[in-house]
């Protein structure tokens, strides 16, 4: 196919209804960015033989090298579908799970995507994922299944295993589908009850309990992938070529003589032909028969592959001329036979063709966008669509109706930026000459040319043709001069241009986007919308109807900007646009400032920030990095903002010790955003750390039985090695311990007394805090709110309140036994940071202070410990924020204060009040005396001069009244300083006290690793599992296939290498995929040591076999610069003497 012209895309752009904005997903390796290949070469952008080769949107160095795509890239594709001509926007993404991020980004500027699925490697971890992702975004998936060849050349099934396989791949799939389905289902169905138990409860009468889950009355046929619907091809991307079942039902319509629409719903299942009545039966009569399916498709294409690679010259061309093609002299005398194969494949089945018109016909368009895609991408957080304000209610009739008229608001989401070089920018390309500029130095080439000839050969013109000729020969050579210097300038001006774009190495970025509704136009003005944004809280701030071109007063997470250049992303190549209709995708230019990650730009102040971005994976590696010469540290902090902005999933912060740190999804992810801060971003040679792991720290119940299994409290203690276990855990004086574990402790100044307990959360209530931290978080904000404004209550979204109760319900099942009774209406805060995995109980007597503010209305009550309430809770703060082991943060503690006593304090303060009291007082009575005497002397004097006398007493009298007061306000304010601190800091120290009360341990970061691999190298793959302190949790084989997949779990402080590791080991037959999944306790205790008789036998005195949670928190105290008791000499020799005794 020809070349399209932007001009034709530009005029495609404007017809909505033939748009489709589509993505590829699928696991890594399962053949995306060849597909792709195929459908540009449709395109004639790359030659036809080179697709599959080149990956033309990989055009990363680094993803040609290691093969896999690494960030999402789009491209515009122009496709006619019988009369109809479409655009498609095709936007390629990775399949690694380390680039996940990427596909969120894509997704979201979808319409539909196509998920490709490896026919021997089936449904992956990853292909999971992607189907959850298009779901919750609520995009139409269709299907390719590729590398059917593999099949044929490398298992060797027959036609008729190959469809079994096939089969099972399509339940596997759907089942995937159906689980999402009923999830959502089920989950709109409690909702509703919700609804309902909440007006019957006012209602009295029988109530009567509907068991029907709701799935009964959906119809969800349309969701499931089947070849009679059409949104299913199979395909050898590879070897170009691909099909839907309705070809091969046109085709074999007019052969048989039975009509397309039966063979089209036929020829997909256990349907058989009955050659003798030419009619299609349900049942096999007679035993052998295969199906249609098998019989009119996959033996034709068997067949054909088993000629071509036998190299059967007569069977082929009996093939090829049969199915009318005409192939090359070329490829049939090439030595390699998929060459052939290619050649013949991609005209009689080719794959860009059944691809696309599936696309066309099975995805929707712009304009058929959900109403509840609408609601849900409108209404952030736990926000209903109702309770936004109605100028943004109104602008969902925008989105639905996709129109592009003037009046219509301009909305726009940027999923990411990302970075490109300012050479390949179109403004900054060398545009070809026109024909008078190509004229014009082509004249001054040849006039120098000239001069040049002249000078050489020193030729002097004859003095009579000077004498006749003086003065014309000077005007000419004075117009030649001026037409040169005139050139040469143009010239000049040109070179400079060119000096000027090397010179500027600055990074330019340009904003991935779609335009959901109005004209985006070159130099428009408009708002960018932070995802803060909230248009309730701004729209009564700004007048109604502004434009981003008016002058207007700041508004939070709200700013203008211009819209300098409008890009059509064509993979590597871009192309300038000067307005882009909705329901497209575009690059944005000089946005750079504006926007970090991602923003939504609207023209309307009204407009909502879209959703977040639903990230699959979390960012857990971190590493420290500082430039190998400190005098660079600039470019590095540059570098390093350039790289936040360019990647849409890694987080760069510094710590308080100063390190500058850089946290990515996992190692392929690290190497990448380590080699762009090199090469692109910094430019400088810097210094990586070894990665800093992340632990958690918790305590346990104690143990039943010791380290050689024996019961507790049986065995004789051995004294000296019992103190040594005392010593480690030294507790100073003036604490004291109790034997259960309760630490008591006073303030330094002693006016006030702490009584705290530690005691483990159960592991399901760890898991609930984890999960609900944002909504955690929501509760803390409205919590201050109510502390600081009662009149806020009303205005609260009842829905978050709902949400609240529920989180409380569920937390309260949780935590049942004696232990727990009443606790939930105790809980004080929790930690670290107010929304972690951490509990502080209020269980002493008269206070009660409660999270669940917002639920309740609480009245407000003036005593001594609300003023102190906050220091109890900072201290709190403080301890979970970094344990006693190694400064991590904690997890799954619950810290109950059982005592705390102010009295001193108390006592103290009244007796201050006395104090200034009394000495109010007695400054009260000196001044009467002054008072009295001074009128006694002052008697005679006249009634003005004592008028007078008598204000200034009282003035004075004044300022002795206000000094008192700001004594005592002093006083108090003094209270509150240095108190308050010592109450926070004496908390923390409680705190920490009673968790070394109690038998601490790590917490390490588990990933869950999915390994795929050949039977004849399994033992391998469990070697270095187990080397890597890995625990396999399930390993099954793949039906029809030699193919193993292996679950199991890796700590994070083990995965370094392990890929590599595992491909060295297995000669490249094992790919590990690492998703962080859970925190795990590790069970050996850091400060064990022998101390019974048993145990000493067994681990001897030293007990200095590894200890692996010792390993571990050493490591990290020695990064953090603490302490760490360990040998001074190590691999110590023994000296020998060299000479020989005599």
């Amino acid at each position: 196919m020809v070349f399209t012209s932007i001009g034709k895309m530009t005029g495609l752009q404007k017809k909505t209804a033939y748009i489709r904005n589509i993505c590829i997903l699928a696991h890594v390796d399962h053949g995306k960015t060849t597909l792709a290949d195929c459908l540009i070469s449709s395109n004639g952008i790359i030659s036809s033989r080179l697709a599959g080769k080149l990956r033309y949107l990989d055009s990363r160095e680094d993803e040609q090298i290691r093969g896999i795509t690494m960030k999402s890239s789009a491209i515009s594709l122009h496709f006619e579908n019988g009369d109809q001509e479409f655009l498609i926007n095709l936007i390629d993404s990775p399949g690694h799970v380390d680039f996940s991020s990427e596909v969120s980004t894509a997704v979201r500027l979808c319409d539909g995507c196509i998920i490709v699925v490896d026919a021997v490697e089936g449904l992956c971890p990853q292909t999971q994922a992607v189907l959850r992702q298009a779901w919750l975004e609520n995009i139409r998936p269709v299907l390719v299944i590729n590398k059917i060849d593999r099949l044929i050349l490398e298992l060797k099934l027959t036609p008729q295993e190959a469809y079994s396989h096939l089969k099972n791949i399509l339940e596997q799939i759907n089942a995937i589908t159906g689980t999402l389905f009923t999830c959502k289902v089920l989950e709109e169905r409690a909702e509703k009850e919700m609804e309902t138990q909440t007006i019957s409860d006012s209602a009295h009468g029988d109530q009567v309990y509907d068991w029907s889950a709701g799935l009964e009355d959906t119809d969800d046929s349309h969701l499931y992938f089947s070849p009679d619907q059409g949104n299913v091809v199979f395909a050898s991307a590879i070897d170009g070529w691909g099909f839907g079942i309705e070809h091969f039902a046109k085709l074999y319509s007019q052969k048989i003589g039975i009509k397309p629409a039966v063979l089209l719903k036929t020829l997909w299942g256990d349907y058989y032909l009955n050659t003798k009545t030419k009619k299609i039966m349900k049942d096999d009569q007679t035993k052998g028969k295969k199906p249609l399916f098998v019989q009119l498709v996959l033996d034709n294409i068997w067949s054909l592959y088993e000629a071509v690679m036998k190299r059967d010259k007569e069977k082929v061309d009996k093939i090829v001329t049969s199915l009318g093609l005409k192939i090359g002299a070329r490829e049939f005398r090439h030595a390699d036979p998929k060459v052939q194969l290619n050649a013949i494949y991609s005209q009689w089945l080719p794959v860009s063709q059944a691809v696309l018109s599936m696309v066309c016909n099975k995805l929707p368009s712009p304009l058929e966008i959900s109403a509840e895609r609408v609601e849900k991408l409108m209404c952030v957080g736990a926000r209903t669509f109702d309770s936004l304000p109605s100028e943004t209610q109104e602008l969902k009739n925008a989105f639905l109706k996709c129109s592009s008229e003037e009046t219509d608001p301009v909305i726009v989401f940027v999923s990411k930026m990302f970075a490109v070089d300012p050479k390949t920018l179109p403004q900054n390309k060398q545009r070809p000459l026109s024909q008078e500029e190509i004229a014009q130095r082509r004249e001054l080439a040849r006039r120098r040319h000239a001069e040049k000839l002249a000078a050489s050969q020193g030729q002097e013109l004859p003095e009579q043709a000077l004498s006749g000729n003086a003065s014309e020969m000077a005007i000419k050579t004075g117009e030649m001069k001026g037409a040169d210097q005139q050139l040469s300038s143009k010239m000049e001006i040109m070179t400079l241009k060119t000096v000027r774009q090397d010179g500027d190495d600055k990074e330019s970025f340009i904003a991935f986007a779609r335009v959901f509704s109005g004209v985006v136009k070159r130099g428009q003005k408009i708002f960018v919308l932070g995802p803060k944004y909230d248009p309730a809280e701004s729209l009564h701030k700004l007048p109604s109807g502004c434009s981003a071109a008016d002058d207007l007063p700041s508004v939070p997470h709200m700013t203008c900007c211009t819209l300098e250049n409008l890009y059509l992303l064509m993979g590597r190549e871009l192309e300038d646009l000067q307005e882009v209709p909705p329901g497209n995708v575009l690059g944005i230019g000089g946005l750079q400032e504006f926007v970090l990650k991602s923003a939504t730009l609207s023209t309307s102040p009204a407009c909502p920030p879209f959703t977040p971005l639903n990230f699959e994976a979390t960012p857990i590696v971190r590493v420290a990095i500082e430039p190998k010469h400190p005098s660079e540290m600039p470019q590095l902090v540059r570098g390093m903002k350039l790289l936040n902005q360019a990647d849409p999933c890694v987080q760069v912060l510094i710590q308080e010790t100063g390190e500058h740190v850089l946290v990515t999804a996992g190692e392929v992810h690290l190497q990448r955003c380590l080699d762009d801060l090199k090469e692109r971003f910094a430019k400088i040679e810097i210094s990586v750390s070894e990665p800093i792991i992340p632990f958690r720290e918790t305590i346990t119940r104690p143990p039943k039985v010791d380290m050689v299994n024996e019961d507790i409290g049986k065995q004789q203690k051995v004294a000296v090695i019992h103190q040594t276990k005392e010593e480690q855990n030294k507790i100073p004086e003036g604490v004291q311990v109790d034997s259960d574990g309760l630490i008591t402790i006073l303030t330094p100044n002693k006016y006030a007394t702490l009584s705290v307990r530690a005691v483990p959360l159960p592991e399901e209530v760890t898991r609930l805090l984890e999960e609900n931290s944002d909504l955690i978080r929501t509760m803390e904000q409205l919590n201050s709110t109510l502390n600081e404004d009662k009149k806020i209550h009303s205005t609260i979204n009842q829905k978050i309140l709902d949400t609240i109760q529920e989180f409380k319900q569920k937390l309260e099942q949780k935590l049942q036994g004696r232990m727990w009774r009443n606790a939930i209406d105790l809980i004080w805060s929790f930690g670290p940071r107010k929304c972690g995995p951490n509990i502080l109980l209020n269980k002493f007597e008269g206070y009660k202070r409660s999270v669940w503010q917002c639920l309740e209305k609480p009245a407000k009550t003036a005593s001594t410990y609300r003023d102190f309430d906050n220091s109890i809770v900072s201290g709190f703060q403080l301890a979970s924020l970094s344990g006693p082991m190694c400064e991590e943060p904690l997890m799954g503690v619950c810290f109950i204060v059982e005592k705390w006593d102010m009295s001193k304090f108390e006592e103290q303060m009244s007796a201050n009040r006395q104090k200034s009291e009394g000495y109010d007082g007695m400054e009260q009575t000196q001044a009467k005396d002054n008072v009295a005497a001074m009128s006694n002397s002052c008697a005679t004097e006249s009634s003005r001069a004592n008028k007078e006398h008598q204000e200034g007493i009282q003035n004075s009298a004044k300022s002795s009244e206000k000094a008192s007061k700001c004594k005592g306000e002093a006083l108090l304010t003094d209270c509150y300083g240095p108190f308050s601190g010592q109450l926070m800091a004496t908390m923390k120290e409680a705190c920490r006290y009673a968790l070394q009360a109690k038998p601490q341990r790590l917490m390490a970061a588990m990933y869950t690793c999915e390994i795929m691999t050949t039977g004849e190298v399994l033992g391998r793959v469990y070697a270095v599992l187990s080397k890597r302190e890995g625990r396999v949790l399930l390993e099954e084989m793949k039906e029809g296939t030699d193919v193993f997949i292996i679950k199991a779990v890796l700590p994070v402080a083990e995965s370094f290498g392990f890929a590599d590791a595992i491909r060295k080991r297995t000669s490249g037959l094992a790919s590990p995929q690492l998703v962080f999944s859970h925190w795990e306790v590790i069970s050996s205790d850091p400060f064990w040591v022998p101390t019974t008789e048993e145990e000493y036998l067994h681990f001897g005195e030293k007990a200095d076999s590894e200890n692996q949670a010792r390993k571990y928190m050493n490591a990290v105290r020695k990064r953090k610069g603490l302490y760490v008791e360990e040998k001074i000499v190590e691999h110590a020799e023994k000296q020998r003497t060299l000479s020989r005794n005599k």
